[in-house]
């Protein structure tokens, strides 16, 4: 039995009803609107906090014997996350839903199906031990900190579905993260970097990344159409992501997609077109046409107004990029960083032209490299 007490008070001009009760020891309050006015009936209004608070207390007592008696939804915190996974997969961009089918399908039911436990018994303590679990895996603060925010938002839904009372991952402390610090090249390291991928097939990838600071999915995004030669200027307003694809015989594959949607919108911006990146734009564009005059009906036109496509016009794939440059560097002895990285290096260029460009044009000035 729940002990509730219930008083009227005026809000908005309206009569409030405010239960006061408990549940495992903590005080909870709820507010609910009479209906009534400030200038209506105050009897009237008693009258409703009367049935406010019997239905309340019916609604708290129903909850409590569905959990104990048989009526009970079964079911264990692993497979509750699957099952809260399917319900915002059309609620979530389709990248953000890779990211969360990727940590619940792995390492969330690994460890919660060698450490079952009921989603109504779940308690802080074993939130913990999965967060000290995923430590010795290896992974960082930064990454654990995912984990939590997924745990808290899916047992948020528990408590407003009525399958849990109170959400165990409130009382437990976010992950502390690590700062982050970029690591980048120096300008002699760019350099020599841009020796190396001359003529590759990451060469316009790598001088687009470095120049303008982009997003590895923004590079991969960038289409012929939003390159202005005439006023000498390149807008970013697409990218290309990984997702899940489900749609081949329930086996979980990924595919790749563009999207018309940046991450925000100041990722939605027009840049200025650099003599050195214009140069390699038109003789990339030109390679294209004498690939598609060559390979004819094989070459893929689905991704013709995309910069960065391969010799039979497919579309780069983000993996690819990673892989291809960590290749890349390893072979040829450079120090190694991430390809996301790279566009921390902008900054180590040289500005020459900055002031003279920005002056004459007002965007942002304009860069070289030296031995380019």
């Amino acid at each position: 039995m729940y002990d509730i007490t219930a008083y009227l008070t005026i809000k908005n001009k309206t009569y409030y009803t405010v239960l006061t009760y408990y549940v495992d020891g903590i005080r909870k309050q709820k507010w609910v609107s009479t209906g009534f006015k400030e200038n209506e009936s105050k009897r009237k209004a008693e009258k409703k906090l009367i049935q406010i608070r019997d239905e309340f207390k019916n609604k708290l007592e129903t909850i409590t014997t569905t959990s104990t008696e048989d009526k009970k939804i079964q079911i264990s915190f692993s497979d509750f996350m699957i099952k809260w996974l399917e319900m915002i997969k059309h609620q979530v961009e389709e990248s953000t839903y890779t990211g969360y089918k990727r940590q619940i399908e792995g390492r969330t039911k690994k460890y919660f199906t060698e450490h079952p436990i009921m989603l109504d018994e779940l308690k802080p303590v074993h939130i913990l031990d999965f967060y000290n679990w995923l430590y010795t895996e290896g992974l960082k603060g930064t990454t654990v900190t995912k984990y939590h925010a997924n745990i808290r938002k899916a047992l948020d839904y528990a408590v407003k579905t009525d399958l849990i009372l109170t959400n165990p991952a409130i009382k437990v402390g976010r992950p502390q993260q690590e700062q982050f610090i970029a690591d980048f090249y120096s300008e002699d390291e760019l350099n020599t970097l841009f020796k190396i991928v001359k003529g590759t097939q990451l060469e316009v990838i790598v001088y687009l990344t470095a120049f303008y600071g982009l997003r590895r999915s923004e590079v991969l995004g960038i289409k012929w159409s939003a390159i202005d030669f005439v006023n000498k200027t390149i807008t970013i307003s697409h990218k290309v992501v990984t997702v899940t694809d489900e749609s081949k015989e329930n086996k979980t594959k990924t595919k790749t997609i563009t999207k018309s949607k940046t991450k925000n919108k100041s990722s939605y911006r027009t840049l200025p077109l650099f003599k050195e990146i214009e140069d390699l734009l038109l003789y990339t564009r030109k390679m294209q046409e004498y690939y598609m005059s060559i390979f004819k009906d094989s070459y893929n036109k689905q991704y013709m107004d995309f910069v960065c496509v391969d010799e039979l016009g497919n579309l780069r794939k983000p993996d690819y990029v990673s892989h291809k440059f960590k290749d890349i560097l390893r072979k040829n002895k450079l120090r190694e960083i991430r390809f996301h990285d790279l566009r921390h290096s902008c900054r180590n260029i040289t500005c020459k032209e900055k002031y003279l460009h920005k002056r004459n044009t007002g965007l942002a000035g304009s860069f070289k490299f030296k031995n380019y």
